[in-house]
């Protein structure tokens, strides 16, 4: 996951100041420190976690026969993702063609459950960055 490092300036709030968190500013400021923030917006994030979930319950789950660290799966019949690191349009191609004994998934998984399943894979394998 790549971070992207801000510096904090204080802003007006229009909420209550116990939920205001520009009111934390001028501390954090003044000591000095740095909110570091990822690098996904709320879409990407979503997008990750349907990723996530995708690899292991399609049917058949990747994580049956796939090893991906992030996932928790430690599959013994395909590549070890870890190791391969396959860019988003190698994981897409492969989901929508097949490859080997790997089933296509184009009948199985919609064109947004495609994108988010290989998103995840190109992320967690360390292939992509944000």
């Amino acid at each position: 996951m790549t971070f992207i490092v801000l510096p904090l300036f204080k802003r007006a709030c229009r909420s209550p100041k116990s939920m205001c968190f520009s009111n934390l500013l001028p501390i954090l400021i003044a000591a000095g420190s740095l909110i570091v923030l990822p690098a996904y917006s709320a879409d990407e994030a979503a997008q990750m976690m349907q990723g996530k979930s995708l690899f292991t319950t399609a049917a058949p789950a990747c994580a049956i026969c796939h090893t991906l660290k992030d996932a928790g799966s430690e599959g013994a019949v395909g590549p070890v993702l870890d190791e391969i690191k396959p860019d988003f349009a190698r994981v897409t191609k492969a989901l929508l063609n097949g490859l080997g004994n790997m089933p296509s998934y184009k009948a199985i998984l919609t064109e947004v459950q495609i994108a988010a399943l290989a998103r995840y894979v190109s992320r967690a394998s360390g292939a992509e960055k944000n």
